[in-house]
């Protein structure tokens, strides 16, 4: 059957300069390549913002129409307990292998989605004998953009730009509508929708290896491909890392044939396990693998002097031949066509080395499976008790949910059993680590300490923080508490589902109580506040609840119609009250705006909004003008999200010096003047007017120095000029000291861990008004690490982390950490939501 080339479809070659496929037209074609008995495309859903997101199949027509029957096959040899020798020995003889390829998740990194046409048409086309015979031995499935939004708002800006001094350069807000550039931050607790699209088809076809295409600095190398740099992930199964050596053999081996140079493999990118979409698969078995071509200024090409290019982060200390970088690049234009050839052929000698390892491949699948599995049934720790005692007892529920949409199985017991001489009740989840994802689960669930060592330090041991946070354990940002299990567990246990519990409402005519340390609490909240009914706080304990909780008192008209819709949305339960004999103060709904810059936004900005969304908090977006001319009567709070002050005020010199400190080679980006995003002085002098007339301004983070160098309120950020060899904590979780009697804190567990990177530590000056200033959170003397990695302790010791300043009539709240950081430490949300209710 005729099928168009990408090129008579786009009418260009992909990657000519000036040239930018939008997300619209690259669906079209890959509906039209549908008609190919080689291909199969699905629309796995909605994007963010409505748009359709596209897998599509590549193989030989036989095998499209037996694509169940391969991704059962691929998936069994994953889950291989209680499944017959002979069937996997069949599956292995005839299966087919699967190779998963994920295009710009960083939408400004258009170089794998402009390929991707290119490379389907040529795979599903071509005659040529290899591609023959990667049709008749693997399964390509290809995400052609794993964030289409992106897509659509960065090649509208390009084109707007093109032909002007502006051309090529970044967006000037965020590329995905709340998350921006952590969209592959986002492997592990799954929040986004795009993320849950990849999370279902990977782990319903568990792929033998899954490539995510990635740009990077101009002044890199031109590719940086597998295998990984350490350290490394040490739970993984060794036959990934070695996998990884036999993928990148091929890249680097025909890319060398056919006459590109300047890559580097084994450096940069280490593979201690963070949460991306290369990551997250190694894991579970799969053969994760990341590639980070050298970026052009979108599709306009730039001039690149040998002499610029930089030896890497870390593991190429050198731009001169070495064994990981063996034909150094000699320099000169580089372009978006650059891009798309140097992943098409990456991509293709994946696809050649799993068709011809195709046996050893799958049978290397199987080996994994039966590895981690023996060694959950065999080495500690056996399992994780997901403790019946909860907090918070729908975070367990929430924790669990995200858990197995990522293939993680959970047992029940079906009797009373007991373990370490505690009695667990019928009906407790268990999670069992005799699974192919074992890695994956206790990197979430383990308390874990970073390696630190030879390959997290420099030549003068200044200390080289993981690429992403130092632990990763969910159970400790969410304050799930789990029972590691280092003998195994006697008892009867079954698999299960995971749902959440039905709430309720019970009959009552003085009223409901809704317990208030639950989040979604403050959901049902927001929803009866929006439907009319009045809701009130109750200002101590009541019965086994702490103070905090919420009280809906009789009214006039029914709202049990209400009540019910919360419970059935929230999974809340209303308990009846006997006498409503406590003091209590109402719940008022005020008035929200949530400061948002350019200059490329800020993902901190992105993601309080979507978490304030999710819990039904309403807000508006504040931009620059509306604070410079001091038009905030209208707003009762103010939040500015995580970010440096020098951004948040714009001045040109400041924002010179930021970059020049983050990256010393590197421009700040050229804006048009509209995008030349900040507050300035007068700005910052409105805001300190909004809360000395009493309205209430919300500082994340490191937007605290507005506080301290610009309202010169009387507190010091103790950590504001210590060296990292001093002090150091790349994303570590640590005990605090909480005073519970804080309106803040109410509902917050009095165990809550702070999940610190990169935040200040506030230590109050001597003031003749110190009854102004509340210390509502706190570090300990000493051994606050729970897990991750942390140098220095001792500038934490007896600093404060939230600090409640009253400022004329109103008040200033300094967060010295993200209460909603990616939207993953959900045990620190209530130190943020109870600051939104008058």
């Amino acid at each position: 059957m005729n099928v168009k080339s990408p090129e008579d479809h786009y009418g260009f070659q992909m990657g000519t300069e000036r040239k930018l496929a939008r997300w619209d037209k690259i669906v079209e074609y890959f509906w039209h390549l549908d008609t190919l008995p080689t291909v199969k495309v699905w629309e796995l859903g909605k994007t963010t913002e409505g748009n359709p997101f596209l897998l599509a199949a590549i193989s030989s027509p036989e095998n499209i129409a037996d694509l169940d029957k391969i991704r059962e096959g691929c998936w069994t040899l994953a889950h291989p307990k209680g499944v017959p020798d002979d069937r996997i020995k069949d599956i292995i003889e005839n299966g087919k292998t699967a190779v998963s390829m994920t295009m710009s998740v960083h939408a400004s990194e258009i170089g794998g989605t402009q390929g991707s046409s290119e490379l389907a048409y040529t795979v599903a086309t071509s005659t040529d004998a290899d591609i023959a015979n990667i049709r008749e031995n693997t399964v390509f499935l290809l995400v052609p953009s794993s964030n289409p939004d992106g897509n659509i708002k960065v090649v509208n800006w390009y084109n707007k730009y093109l032909g002007t001094e502006f051309e090529g350069t970044s967006t000037p807000y965020l590329y995905h509508k709340y998350v921006g550039h952590d969209n592959n931050r986002d492997a592990f607790h799954i929040s986004q929708v795009e993320s849950k699209h990849l999370t279902k088809f990977l782990y319903e076809w568990y792929p033998q290896a899954q490539i995510d295409h990635h740009h990077q600095g101009s002044y890199a190398s031109r590719f940086t491909i597998p295998p990984h740099m350490d350290p490394l992930y040490d739970e993984v199964d060794p036959l990934v890392w070695t996998e990884q050596q036999l993928y990148g053999g091929a890249m680097i081996m025909e890319l060398e044939a056919q006459g590109k140079t300047g890559i580097e493999t084994q450096a940069s990118y280490p593979a201690d396990g963070g949460p991306y979409w290369d990551e997250a698969p190694i894991a579970h078995g799969i053969c994760g693998m990341l590639t980070e071509s050298a970026s052009a200024k979108l599709a306009t090409p730039i001039y690149v002097h040998k002499q610029q290019v930089e030896p890497s982060r870390r593991g190429r200390p050198e731009t001169r031949v070495q064994m990981n970088y063996p034909h150094p690049w000699n320099g000169g234009w580089w372009k978006l066509r650059d891009v798309v050839e140097q992943q098409k052929i990456a991509s293709i000698a994946i696809l050649k080395t799993a068709a011809k390892f195709r046996a050893r491949i799958l049978s290397n699948m199987h080996m994994k499976a039966k590895r981690q599995i023996k060694r959950g049934q065999t080495e500690a720790p056996y399992a994780f008790i997901f403790h019946p005692e909860q907090h918070d007892t729908l975070a367990a529920i929430e924790l669990m949910e995200k858990l197995s949409l990522a293939d993680v199985q959970f047992h029940v017991s079906i009797g009373e059993f007991s373990y370490d001489e505690v009695k667990y009740p019928a009906g407790t989840h268990v999670v069992f680590t005799d699974q192919v994802c074992r890695p994956y689960i206790l990197k979430l669930l383990r308390e874990t300490h970073y390696h630190d060592g030879p390959h997290s330090r420099t030549r003068d041991n200044t200390p080289l923080s993981p690429y992403d946070f130092s632990t990763d354990n969910l159970t400790e940002f969410m304050r799930v508490k789990v029972v590691e299990a280092v003998k195994p567990l006697k008892g009867d246990f079954e698999k299960v589902d995971i749902n959440y519990p039905e709430g309720g409402v019970e009959d009552s005519t003085e009223g409901y109580i809704l317990d208030g340390r639950l989040n979604y609490s403050y959901a049902a909240v927001n929803s009866l506040l929006e439907k009319g009914v009045t809701v009130h706080r109750i200002l101590e304990p009541v019965g086994e609840l702490p103070v905090g909780a919420f009280y809906i008192p009789p009214q006039e008209k029914d709202i049990t119609k209400h009540l019910e819709a919360a419970t059935k949305v929230h999974h809340v339960s209303f308990s009846k009250v006997e006498a409503a004999n406590f003091k209590t103060k109402p719940v008022e709904a005020i008035k929200v705006g949530v400061y948002q810059r350019y200059r490329g936004g800020n993902m901190d900005e992105g993601w309080t909004r979507w978490v304030l969304e999710q819990y039904g908090f309403k807000y508006e977006t504040i931009m620059d003008e509306t604070i410079k001319e001091g038009k905030l009567e209208d707003y009762d709070v103010i939040i500015i999200p995580n970010d440096d002050r020098r951004m948040i005020l714009g001045k040109e010199k400041d924002i010179e010096e930021y970059y020049k400190k983050r990256r010393p080679k590197s421009v700040p980006t050229k804006y048009p003047p509209e995008y030349l995003s900040g507050i300035g002085d007068e700005g910052a002098k409105k805001l300190k007017e909004f809360t000395e007339a009493g309205g209430t301004l919300l500082l994340f983070g490191k937007s605290c120095d507005l506080a301290i160098e610009d309202f010169k309120l009387p507190v010091i950020n103790s950590l504001k000029d210590v060296k990292s060899k001093d002090f150091h904590c790349p994303g570590s979780t640590l005990k605090i000291n909480i005073d519970a009697e804080s309106p803040l804190a109410y509902g917050v567990a009095e165990d809550t861990l702070l999940l610190f990177r990169g935040y200040p530590a506030f230590q109050l000056k001597q003031t003749t008004n110190n009854e102004d200033y509340r210390i509502v959170v706190s570090y300990p003397e000493e051994r606050m690490k729970v897990s991750g990695w942390l140098i220095g302790e001792k500038y934490l010791t007896n600093k404060a982390a939230l600090i409640e300043a009253r400022t004329g009539n109103g008040r200033v709240i300094l967060y010295g950490f993200s209460p909603q950081l990616r939207a993953i430490t959900t045990a620190t949300f209530k130190f943020l939501f109870n600051a939104l209710w008058g």
